[in-house]
C-alpha cells in the first residue's frame, strides 16, 4: 500500500508563476508543516510556481526531505487570452476533456503529465510521496483516482488543501484530509 499526499498551494497574491503567499498564506504554510510533519511523507516533488514552493518550504526545513521541482506539476493554462467567462468555461473542460481554447491546454492533457509525475515517484520505491501543486491540476490528478472529481469539487477547494490517495494495487482511495 501506497499514499500519496496531494496538497494544494497556500493563499497567495495572484495567479502568475512568480506570485508569493500573502501574510494569510505564509501562515497558512506554517500551519500546513504543522499538520504535515507526522505524515511519513518522504520525498516531495512540487511545482516550480513561487507560491507552491513557499507552501512546503516550512514543512521541508522541520523535516530535512529535500523538495525536487517538477514543472508538469504547474498550474494548468485555460488560455493564453483574457476570457471573460472564463469560469463557465473552466466548467466545460470538466464536462469535454479534450475541449481546447486559445494558447490553454486540454484536461487531458494536464491530467496525463500530472499523472505521469505520479507513476515516476510511484515506480521509484517511495511509500508516502507529497504532491505540491494547485487547484485545477490537483482536481484533475484527483479524477485519475476517483472519477467523481470535476468542477463542483474544484470549486470546494480551499487554499491550502489536503487528500490522501491510497494505492493498494490496482485500487485506489481518496480521502480528504485536510480540514
Amino acid at each position: 500500500m501506497r499514499q500519496i499526499y496531494v496538497i494544494r498551494h497556500c493563499s497567495a497574491f495572484g495567479k502568475a508563476a512568480d506570485a508569493p503567499l500573502t501574510p494569510e498564506g505564509r501562515r497558512q504554510a506554517q500551519v500546513l508543516a504543522d499538520f504535515l510533519v507526522d505524515s511519513g511523507i518522504e520525498m516531495i516533488v512540487c511545482s516550480p510556481y513561487l507560491r507552491a514552493r513557499q507552501s512546503i518550504e516550512p514543512w521541508a526545513e522541520r523535516t530535512g526531505v529535500p523538495v525536487r521541482i517538477d514543472a508538469r506539476l504547474q498550474e494548468r493554462a485555460l488560455s493564453d487570452v483574457s476570457m471573460n467567462d472564463w469560469l463557465a468555461s473552466l466548467e466545460r473542460t470538466f464536462e469535454d476533456f479534450d475541449l481546447t481554447f486559445p494558447g490553454g491546454e486540454p484536461s487531458r492533457v494536464a491530467m496525463r503529465r500530472a499523472v505521469a509525475v505520479v507513476d515516476e515517484v510511484l515506480a521509484s520505491g517511495a511509500r508516502c510521496v507529497g504532491i505540491v501543486t494547485h487547484g485545477n491540476l490537483m482536481t484533475l490528478l484527483l479524477r485519475h483516482f476517483d472519477g467523481r472529481f470535476g468542477f463542483a469539487e474544484w470549486a470546494d477547494l480551499s487554499n491550502p488543501d489536503v487528500f490522501v490517495v491510497t494505492v493498494d494495487g490496482e485500487a485506489a482511495t481518496v480521502e480528504r484530509v485536510w480540514v
